[in-house]
């Protein structure tokens, strides 16, 4: 079983920084992308930041060139750093690890808060 805790949530001011943290343990090294997402009360889970294997990286438009997303060892951890923050950023953070080959899976850590307020 694949387990994944996030990290380094909590209350930073309107431009300030943050960043997270996604610790995987387990069969992680089958897969294929790694993510962040997040969600707000009420609302749907959507993506913030992905990572492939390769390298290469998606962004949601409304963090491009405010966020960063990267690994150690590829998924055994991955960081979002995260600077410039609004508080509309604010939402819950969830790490995610991806298979994508003939059949789709998804893996879901539990969660991590980020607040944006003064």
């Amino acid at each position: 079983q694949v387990q994944l805790v996030e990290s380094g949530g909590g209350l930073v001011q309107p431009g300030g920084s943050l960043r997270l943290s996604c610790a995987a343990s387990g069969i992680i090294g089958i897969a294929n992308t790694m993510g962040w997402y997040r969600q707000t009360p009420g609302k749907q889970r959507e993506l913030v930041a992905t990572i492939t294997r390769s390298g290469s990286t998606d962004y949601a438009d409304s963090v491009k060139g405010r966020f960063t997303i990267s690994t150690d060892n590829w998924s055994s951890t991955v960081y979002l750093q995260m600077n410039s923050l609004k508080p509309e950023d604010t939402a819950d953070y969830y790490c995610n690890a991806g298979i994508r080959a003939v059949y789709v899976l998804d893996y879901w850590g539990k969660g991590t808060r980020v607040t944006v307020s003064s």
